[in-house]
C-alpha cells in the first residue's frame, strides 16, 4: 500500500518534467486517488464484512499492482485520473482490512506490534523513493513506474495469504456485553481532528518532494522522500511505546505540533539541511498520527470507528489538493504554509480531545463483562493499561 499509494509523490516531478503534466493536473491526478480512497473507506463503512474478505483483500493487491503498470502505457490524462482512483480505492480497502486485522487481533498484545505493521506504509515509501531516485537519471517516468509495480507485485506476493480479521460470533454464542459507554463527545473531537489531518498532511504528501526541488539540487526531492519513509517505519511502533507511559490525546496533539513543523520548514528555509530535517519531522509524524487516532477510536469503542476515521481522514485528503490548487501558481511554499497551519487546527482539535477523556473506559466495560461471565482467568490489556 505504501508503494502504490505514495510512489506518485517522487514520480509527479518527473512527469511535469517529461511528460508534460502540468501542475493543476497534477493535483487532479493527486485528487482522483483521494477521491477513490474516499469510495473504498465508505465501502468498508456500508459493508462491514468486507473488511474482512481475503479475497477482497487479495484482489485490492492485484488492482494495486496493475494499476501502477498501466500508468505508461498512456498519455491521457483523464485515464491516469482514472488508474489513480483505482489506485486509491484498493489503498483504502487494504489500509481497513489490514487496520481491523490488527486492532482486533493484537488487542491483547502490546500496542507496538501492530505500530511495526504500520510502519510497512513507510518501508514502501522508502523503496518507491529510493527506486525513483537510482531511475531519475537513466531512465524516465515511465520506467519509474513499471519498476514501482515490479515492487509492488512483490510485496503483494509476500503478503497474500496475511488473515483478516475474524467473522463475530453468531448470535447467542456468547452473553450479552454491558451498555456501551456513551463517548460521542470524544469521538467527534477525534473525528474533526483526524479529518483536518487528512487536508494538511496529503499537500505534504503530494507536494513535498517538488517543494524541496525547487531550492534544491535534483536528488534532493527524491532524496528527502526516502528520509520520509525510513522516518516513517519506526514511528508508529515508537508513538504505541510512549502511549504506555502518556495518554493518546495528548501524543496525538505533540505528534500533530511536531508534524505542522516540519510541513512548514521548506516554505520557511531553503537548503539541504531543512529539507532532510522537514522530512524526517513528516515521517516521524504522519502514520504515528493514524495509528494513534485509530487505537484512540478502538478504545473508546465507537462503531465503525476504524472505517468512519478513514472516511473522514479520505474528504481531507479530497479537500487538500483543491484547496492549495490556487496558490501552486506561485509555487509551493504557499501551498506548505496552509497545510501547516491547518494541521495545527487538527492540534487544536485534538487538544479538546484530552479534556475529560475516559482513559479507564476499556477496562470498566471489560471488568463489567468479565462480571456478568463469571471469573476466570483474564489476559493483561497492555494497550488500555497504558491509558490508565
Amino acid at each position: 500500500m505504501g508503494v502504490g499509494r505514495f510512489v506518485y509523490t517522487p514520480i509527479l516531478p518527473l512527469m511535469h518534467a517529461q511528460a508534460g503534466l502540468s501542475a493543476g493536473a497534477g493535483a487532479n491526478l493527486a485528487t482522483g486517488n483521494y477521491a477513490g480512497y474516499l469510495a473504498g473507506a465508505l465501502a468498508g463503512i456500508l459493508a462491514p464484512s468486507l473488511v474482512r474478505s481475503r479475497a477482497l483483500l487479495r484482489g485490492c493487491l492485484v488492482v494495486l499492482t496493475a494499476s501502477l503498470a498501466a500508468m505508461p502505457a498512456t498519455h491521457s490524462t483523464t485515464v491516469w485520473v482514472a488508474l489513480r482512483l483505482l489506485a486509491g480505492v484498493a489503498s483504502a480497502l487494504v489500509f481497513v482490512i489490514v487496520a481491523s486485522s490488527l486492532l482486533s487481533r493484537l488487542r491483547e498484545h502490546p500496542a507496538h506490534l501492530s505500530g511495526w505493521a504500520f510502519g510497512g506504509v513507510g518501508g514502501g515509501i522508502a523503496l518507491s523513493g529510493l527506486l525513483v531516485l537510482v531511475l531519475r537519471s537513466n531512465a524516465g517516468w515511465r520506467a519509474a513506474w513499471w519498476a514501482s509495480a515490479a515492487l509492488c507485485a512483490l510485496l503483494a506476493a509476500v503478503s497474500w495469504n496475511l488473515r483478516t480479521e475474524d467473522a463475530p460470533a453468531p448470535a447467542g454464542a456468547a452473553p450479552a456485553p454491558p451498555p456501551r459507554p456513551r463517548t460521542h463527545r470524544w469521538f467527534g473531537a477525534l473525528f474533526a481532528s483526524y479529518t483536518l489531518e487528512g487536508i494538511g498532511y496529503i499537500v505534504a504528501g503530494t507536494f513535498l518532494v517538488a517543494a524541496i526541488g525547487q531550492g534544491s539540487p535534483g536528488w534532493a526531492g527524491s532524496g528527502a522522500w526516502v528520509v520520509v519513509g525510513l522516518a516513517a517505519v519506526p514511528s508508529a511502533a515508537l508513538w504505541a511505546r510512549l502511549g504506555r507511559r502518556w495518554s493518546r490525546p495528548g501524543l496525538l496533539l505533540t505528534a500533530l505540533v511536531v508534524q505542522a513543523v516540519g510541513i512548514a520548514l521548506p516554505a520557511l528555509a531553503g537548503g539541504i539541511g531543512a529539507a532532510l530535517v522537514s522530512a524526517v519531522l513528516f515521517g516521524a509524524t504522519f502514520i504515528g498520527v493514524s495509528t494513534l487516532a485509530l487505537a484512540t477510536g478502538a478504545h473508546l469503542r465507537f462503531p465503525r470507528s476504524v472505517a468512519l476515521l478513514t472516511a473522514g481522514y479520505s474528504v481531507g485528503q479530497i479537500l487538500g489538493p483543491l484547496a492549495v490548487t490556487p496558490l501552486l501558481h506561485h509555487g509551493y511554499h504557499q501551498a506548505l504554509l496552509l497545510a501547516a497551519a491547518v494541521v495545527l487546527a487538527a492540534a487544536a482539535a485534538a487538544a479538546l480531545l484530552r479534556v475529560g477523556f475516559p482513559h479507564a473506559t476499556v477496562v470498566v466495560h471489560r471488568a463489567a463483562a468479565r462480571t456478568a461471565q463469571g471469573p476466570r482467568p483474564a489476559p493483561v490489556d497492555t494497550a488500555a493499561g497504558s491509558q490508565s
